[in-house]
């Protein structure tokens, strides 16, 4: 009999190798078993119960979580599992030498410790960060979170053992082990991305101990092997390696893109994460983080938008509609009536700052050009191609003059047929749609997969994601967009 919440899918035989995948993300949990020939075996999902994940959660109750979520999961489907890959969003955990939380998590929205760091730093020593880190801003994080402990609160800073990704923490957990992925490191602003190693300089001039950041390795590395506890408690017959893991967004890019570096990957959920791989670590296009790779000796350039995903729920819900599928459900027939532009309606997606590439933490959200003429549908609209707008800011820093650069769109916006015509339209270049829904989950299961099998990872990729729908742009709208949009962003700085 099934669990309760728990999908089993017919797999292709016990024999074949599988992995233990774990998402992680603000508003919810997923754990399945995926076998190398990309079956889902079973799968199990919950909802986050340990507070708003943006800005803060409970670590332990996350923790709670994460291990019942992943052995309903794996719940006799334990024989053949060979190793677990995580894949979560961006926060930080303090943690101290027994690996329990010192304080709240933060979420990736937190800026704790920003002004802290930037005062104490001075404008040329912070310019000097953000060039070694590879950041175009100062946007939080462990760095910033330790900084702003030290002084306002020293007894607990002096508890601190590890600062931690809130992934990093959870494969603590699993592995009583303590360890980091290259990308995971630079979101805490005290990695020298170029070198893929801590910046002990920037470290010192925070006036913070070395030994609070963990050893950096490659995503597919094991970081230690489950526990006694840990194997029993999943159902596994014997301990199994877990791997670094990464950035759920820059997992989910490489399960769409591997090494492709003539592609944008766009996943988006709820916001939409900007990645194109990049041969070598040059200067990144203004407003763009440099990272290193999941895959190879390559790196990144890109980020986080900001609520896109997040800002068309929130605009749902005040319309009345329980979620934006259902919303765009019922008002499609207007909205395509409607066309281009909204009939004048015009939105912003910031509710709580913008980031990749304007970096603004004031910007806020907005509607104007409203009539009494106007109802939902136009609201909708108008949101849905502000965030596409947001979108575009991003695609054009990355390829301003290469419009042959095309567009893979992975997350919640790809399992929208109307949607992804949508973003091609207003982009003006061919979006590939990736069909597998979970990008991030198989990116974890990629992960775990390539780092305990040794299979090579474009090749296992191809396999997990299936196969990409073409969605070309079309011309007539794209030609109106193109209006829109270029009204629309130099209107960005008076909104």
């Amino acid at each position: 009999m099934d669990l309760p919440g728990v999908r089993a899918v017919p797999g292709t035989g016990v024999n074949t190798p599988r992995v233990l995948a774990i998402d992680v993300g603000t508003s919810a949990i997923r754990a399945a078993v995926v076998d190398e020939a990309g079956a889902v075996l079973t799968e199990h999902r919950a909802p986050r119960r340990d507070g708003e994940a943006g800005l803060g959660f409970d670590a332990d109750v996350l923790w709670r979580q994460v291990l019942a979520t992943a052995a309903a999961a794996a719940g006799g489907h334990g024989r053949g599992v060979r190793g677990i890959g995580i894949a979560g969003h961006i926060g930080t955990v303090l943690v101290d030498r027994s690996l329990a939380p010192v304080r709240p998590g933060r979420g990736w929205a937190d800026r704790e410790g920003v002004p802290e760091l930037r005062a104490l730093l001075g404008p040329g020593r912070v310019a000097e960060l953000l060039r070694d880190t590879g950041r175009p801003s100062l946007t939080g994080g462990a760095l910033a979170a330790l900084t702003r402990l030290r002084t306002a609160e020293p007894a607990d800073y002096d508890r601190v053992g590890y600062a931690l990704q809130p992934k990093d923490y959870l494969v603590a957990r699993l592995t009583g082990a303590v360890g980091t992925d290259h990308t995971s490191a630079a979101y805490t602003g005290a990695s020298a991305v170029h070198r893929r190693d801590w910046a002990g300089e920037v470290i010192a001039a925070a006036g913070l101990r070395p030994d609070l950041f963990p050893p950096q390795r490659r995503a597919t590395d094991p970081v230690g092997t489950t526990t006694d506890a840990v194997t029993r408690q999943l159902g596994l017959p014997e301990p199994v390696p877990v791997v670094a893991g990464g950035p759920d967004g820059t997992v989910g890019a490489a399960l769409v893109l591997g090494s492709r570096t003539d592609a944008i990957a766009d996943v988006a959920g709820t916001t939409d994460v900007l990645v194109r791989v990049v041969e070598r670590a040059g200067p990144a296009p203004a407003g763009a983080v440099l990272n290193p790779y999941l895959a190879g000796d390559l790196w990144t350039v890109g980020g986080a938008t900001g609520l896109t995903g997040g800002a068309v729920a929130w605009w749902a819900r005040l319309l009345g509609h329980p979620d934006p599928a259902e919303a765009i459900e019922r008002l499609w027939p207007q909205l395509a009536r409607i066309g281009p532009g909204a009939a004048g309606v015009a939105a912003g997606p910031s509710l709580s700052g913008s980031r990749f590439p304007r970096w603004q933490p004031a910007d806020r959200g907005y509607l104007r050009g409203l009539e009494a003429g106007h109802g939902p549908a136009h609201v909708l609209l108008a949101v849905l191609e502000s965030v596409a707008y947001s979108v575009r800011e991003g695609v054009d820093t990355l390829a301003a003059d290469e419009p042959e650069v095309s567009i893979v769109l992975a997350g919640g916006t790809a399992r929208s047929a109307r949607l992804a015509q949508l973003r091609a339209d207003i982009l003006g270049r061919e979006v590939a749609v990736c069909t597998e829904p979970d990008v991030s989950l198989k990116g974890a299961a990629l992960l775990a997969l390539v780092g305990t099998g040794g299979t090579p990872l474009d090749e296992q990729a191809r396999v997990l994601r299936g196969p990409l729908r073409r969605c070309p742009p079309d011309p007539d709208r794209t030609r109106r967009y193109d209006d829109l949009y270029h009204q629309w962003h130099a209107s960005q700085g008076a909104a």
